[in-house]
């Protein structure tokens, strides 16, 4: 099922979970979404649910965060919930990255690869759309999906720049920087179906892009800013060795990405101390996160 240059990574880095990894790889993923607080909350959301005898789950370390066990994804697409923004359809490891950056009213926030708009919604609901967001997407057709997405979801402060994060200027300065990178998508498979595209040479730009984004993040986060750098990707080139690249340079620090109550055994080791590396399953997509901090 696995190209044979994927599978030898895998096994060379996570020789213990290969098994688990390649299972989760198999298994169709349930479909979750996370609320969108400016419009309803979760009482409501749990009302609307149990009114629709919907059989869904949900998830400790996110109180926003619902599994629908059941219902195809088209039906829930068609719920006056979702086209009127109350919803949004995320995979669960998608809401780990803003969780673990903290998003606060009142903080100026960049997120410099926004679309379709997952993360920068989820700051908007997080901070009750008080945080001062900018969302950068290069590609122009998505960065009008971007824009659909926000006004859908009721945010009223973010500033859309189709734009390239990584030619930003320099002398932009943010509190906290959400770089969830482009890359090879080595986490996201499920179904047993991997896309043709996905190639060696895929993961080696994706490598060189993650350097460059990560290096523009650093310099326009103010000193004693965050930034949250994350793939979903499970391959280290991308992520642990990524991560060390800017470190070495001296100029950030590691902190550890915390998730109070999430179960370890969801996590793959990781070199890197306080990372996380989520592995693939069936409700799981293949993931990245780490937290870093701007020297002062």
């Amino acid at each position: 099922m696995l190209p044979d240059f994927l599978e030898k990574k895998i096994r060379s880095y996570y020789p213990e979970q290969i098994d688990e990894i390649v299972k989760g790889y198999t298994l169709r993923r349930k479909t979750s979404f996370r609320i969108n607080r400016l419009k309803m909350t979760e009482e409501e959301t749990v009302s609307f649910l149990d009114a629709k005898k919907v059989k869904y789950s949900r998830v400790g370390w996110y109180p926003d965060a619902f599994i629908i066990e059941q219902e195809p994804e088209e039906d829930i697409r068609k719920w006056p919930v979702y086209e009127n923004g109350a919803i949004y359809l995320q995979s669960l490891s998608a809401m780990i990255p803003v969780l673990v950056m903290e998003p606060k009213k009142g903080e100026n926030i960049l997120d410099m690869c926004a679309a379709p708009g997952g993360k920068t919604t989820q700051i908007a609901s997080m901070t009750m759309d008080r945080a001062m967001i900018t969302a950068c997407e290069k590609n122009r057709a998505r960065a009008e999906r971007l824009k659909f997405n926000l006004k859908r979801q009721g945010t009223g402060n973010v500033t859309v720049m189709n734009v390239d994060s990584r030619k930003l200027d320099d002398f932009f300065r943010f509190d906290k920087v959400l770089l969830d990178a482009p890359c090879s998508g080595s986490g996201t498979f499920s179904s047993g179906y991997v896309p043709k595209e996905f190639s060696e040479e895929l993961i080696e730009r994706s490598v060189r892009t993650q350097k460059e984004m990560l290096d523009k993040a650093v310099r326009i986060t103010a000193p004693g800013g965050m930034i949250l750098y994350s793939t979903c990707s499970i391959l280290k080139e991308e992520n642990e060795n990524v991560v060390k690249n800017a470190l070495v340079k001296g100029n950030i620090e590691l902190l550890e990405a915390k998730m109070p109550g999430m179960d370890e055994t969801v996590c793959l080791p990781s070199d890197l101390p306080g990372a996380i590396t989520v592995m693939p399953s069936e409700y799981m997509e293949g993931f990245f996160v780490s937290l870093l901090r701007k020297k002062e």
